[in-house]
């Protein structure tokens, strides 16, 4: 079975191919790149390494989200053309769950981050079983660090904590949890496409395309305030 895989919910690129459990080719991008124009050449460039065409693929897989609106959209895009064009499966991982696929050590909690901005984050916590499993502990969300710290502190053992945002909050994290604060290596910060397959073969694929959607974890800012103004107006009224 040969998959696709695509991650552009943040600012690095992954792009890979599978086939049968076996990489055949991978691209990915620490650096920021614009999605919109280097996305779907990277796609192209990734059949021409494997030597593949699209026609090829069996299944699409695709970081649904959170991180970046746009980049999320871009790549939700992308692939959901791709699997009906070619009327293949597509199936949708989160991009936290992505990121912690990059730890293999089994039994320690592992704290995927993208940074949302005035003290939030896009958080979710996982964990390896003794299988090798990746196991989701609690609901990816977004939330106040200072929260999700409160929650960390109640458990006990080390929390590996990786992506777009630990650099930003890890001050906060080594302080009020100690040695129990693990950062993860650099290159443990940037998904790769090829763990996203691996995850994405173990979840449903979705079943309308159309209906498929990026999960952004948070209302967009003209949902928040159509909701206040609806707050308010309900308020009034009474």
């Amino acid at each position: 079975m040969i998959w696709l895989g695509l991650d552009t919910s943040n600012l690095p690129l992954s792009a890979a191919i599978v086939r049968d459990g076996k990489l055949l080719a991978e691209l990915n991008s620490a650096v920021g790149l614009n999605h919109s124009e280097g996305a779907m050449p990277a796609v192209e460039e990734l059949f021409q390494r494997a030597g593949l065409q699209p026609a090829d693929l069996d299944a699409v897989a695709v970081s649904e989200g959170p991180g970046s609106y746009t980049g999320v959209r871009i790549g939700v895009t992308i692939a959901k053309t791709l699997a009906w064009t070619l009327g293949k499966p597509l199936t949708g991982v989160s991009s936290l769950q992505v990121l912690a696929a990059n730890v293999f050590a089994p039994g320690v909690m592992i704290c995927p981050l993208i940074d949302a901005r005035r003290g939030n984050v896009f958080a979710g916590l996982y964990q390896r079983s003794g299988t090798g499993k990746l196991e989701a502990l609690e609901e990816d969300r977004h939330q106040p660090f200072s929260d999700l710290l409160e929650r960390l502190m109640e458990e006990r053992g080390q929390v590996i904590f990786l992506g777009p945002g630990a650099d930003v909050h890890w001050e906060a994290a080594r302080e009020a949890l100690g040695n129990r604060a693990v950062r993860a290596h650099a290159v443990q910060d940037v998904p790769r496409a090829s763990l996203l397959i691996e995850e994405a073969q173990d979840l449903p694929p979705a079943g309308d395309l159309h209906r498929f959607t990026p999960e952004y974890r948070r209302v967009t800012e003209a949902e928040a305030n159509w909701r206040k103004a609806q707050e308010g107006k309900d308020t009034h009224e009474r």
